[in-house]
């Protein structure tokens, strides 16, 4: 029973609870026996909240028993990456640095889930800061891809797309500073969506009004990604971006066919390297929309070259950042941080302004690329599927099944992440098939700011067609 009660989706649990057919309190204990088995396998949790999860599920099936209204995730289990503040808890940011760091606020997403009903089980991890694309962390280990323990998960939300694709509740926030969602969330096979800058606030960015990190949903059904927007989408005056009220959502999708929807399909995007069954699952999924009745049209645009402008950014922020715990500190955090703060201290004020200025360039080229009439930028998640643990983010990065062709890993494994990033177009990864070995695919999907709910739309077409929500990875004991 157990095991079934954690092949729930969001929406099915509070329908569920809201009917009085299931508990919160036994759909919160067996997440947190799922998750407390599968710590020695897969890694995903710097923190599980056994007895305050335990609390609040005792409390939500009190407020069922009394008759009292019920928010729309009300009893629902849902995990927050380790990089997200949460009152109360401790948030690490995958660092020693911050080992016993409680913070005295949620972020606003948290908040919101909360008031909403959902019940917080703990925080997954991270590399450290989310600095690189796989996670693991010197204080927190190694966390493993749950469809194959040698692969990662992807990064750096690379826990929570584990806990949700094996059954560690059904839901779960991380963040994206150039694919962090999307990257591990086509490597284990779920669903990642980086909003429109300031759809979700993000008060506790470092840099308010140079962000480019988001927080979004991680799920493993199109209602779940849906219902879990609406939570935690709307205005806060304390994030620049997200101070005034949200545009109206595009007409929806009208039911079956998609006749007079424009895709651009960008099977590359200035990479020359892509693996072959990502090309044809890619493709696939593509076709499937155009039997649908979308119109695809091939564009041609070259994000790889922005590669450059993207770590300009990084390096310095983690370097303006965090330079300053190097001298007593160094020897506890990650050689691939430290080298990376390095490089941001190299980097000159000049440098940094010309990046800003490619980042102001390219939202120009992908609105003009919308405004020519295409309503869908479609292209792959990644160029490869997840590859093996322990991988050093500076070294090349070889894609089509150990070739020897490789690059530097940015432009070569995620071009096609990182630049909505910098635009601020929301970024919807869904599952497309997996490969012969069960490595999970993915197709991104990108509209025009505040299209958010558009991009929902179509992953729905999608999933109806390609279902991939009955599929589970097989954890070892």
């Amino acid at each position: 029973m157990a095991d079934d009660l954690t092949r729930l989706s969001a929406t099915e649990a509070a329908a569920a609870i809201r009917a009085r057919r299931l508990s919160p309190v036994e759909l919160v204990e067996a997440v947190l026996a799922a998750a407390e088995r599968s710590q020695p396998v897969l890694n995903a949790f710097v923190t599980i909240a056994a007895e305050q999860a335990r609390a609040a599920a005792r409390a939500a099936e009190d407020a069922v028993a009394r008759g009292e209204p019920l928010g729309p995730l009300h009893g629902v289990p849902f995990s927050v990456k380790d990089l997200t503040n949460t009152a109360g808890l401790r948030t690490t940011m995958g660092s020693a640095l911050f080992a016993d760091n409680v913070p005295g606020e949620d972020a606003v997403p948290v908040a919101r889930l909360r008031a909403a009903g959902a019940i917080l089980i703990g925080k997954t991890t991270t590399p450290e800061f989310g600095h690189k694309p796989f996670t693991d962390s010197p204080l927190t280990g190694v966390t493993r891809n749950p469809w194959n323990t040698a692969r990662t998960p992807g990064g750096s939300s690379g826990g929570a797309a584990a806990a949700v694709a094996a059954g560690l509740g059904p839901i779960a926030l991380g963040t994206d500073g150039g694919g962090s969602i999307r990257i591990p969330a086509a490597c284990c096979g779920i669903l990642g969506l980086k909003p429109t800058l300031g759809r979700v606030p993000h008060i506790h960015a470092p840099d308010l009004f140079g962000n480019n990190s988001y927080i979004g949903p991680m799920t493993r059904t199109v209602a779940d990604a849906r219902l879990m927007l609406r939570v935690i989408e709307g205005p806060d005056p304390r994030d620049p971006y997200a101070a005034a009220a949200l545009p109206p959502d595009p007409a929806p999708l009208p039911d079956g066919r998609l006749d007079g929807l424009r895709i651009g399909w960008a099977l590359r995007v200035g990479n020359r390297l892509l693996d072959a069954e990502v090309e044809a699952l890619t493709t696939a999924a593509i076709r499937s929309l155009e039997a649908m009745g979308a119109t695809i049209e091939p564009v041609e645009i070259d994000f790889a070259a922005e590669e450059d402008a993207f770590l300009v950014l990084l390096q310095a922020s983690l370097a303006g950042r965090l330079a300053s715990y190097l001298p007593a500190a160094a020897d506890r955090l990650d050689a691939s941080l430290r080298e990376t703060i390095a490089r941001g201290q190299r980097r000159s004020a000049a440098e940094i302004l010309a990046a800003t200025a490619r980042r102001t360039a390219l939202y120009r080229r992908v609105v003009a690329l919308f405004e020519r009439g295409v309503d869908v930028l479609a292209t792959p998640t990644l160029s490869a599927p997840a590859p093996a643990v322990g991988l050093d983010p500076f070294a090349p990065f070889a894609v089509g099944g150990g070739t020897g062709e490789a690059g530097r890993i940015r432009g070569t494994w995620y071009p096609y992440t990182y630049p909505f990033n910098l635009t601020g177009h929301p970024a919807l990864t869904v599952p497309c098939g997996r490969t012969r070995e069960g490595l999970p695919v993915g197709l991104q999907l990108v509209a025009p700011w505040h299209a958010d709910h558009r991009l929902l739309d179509l992953a729905e077409r999608l999933e109806a067609v390609r279902p991939w929500a009955q599929d589970w990875p097989q954890l070892a004991a």
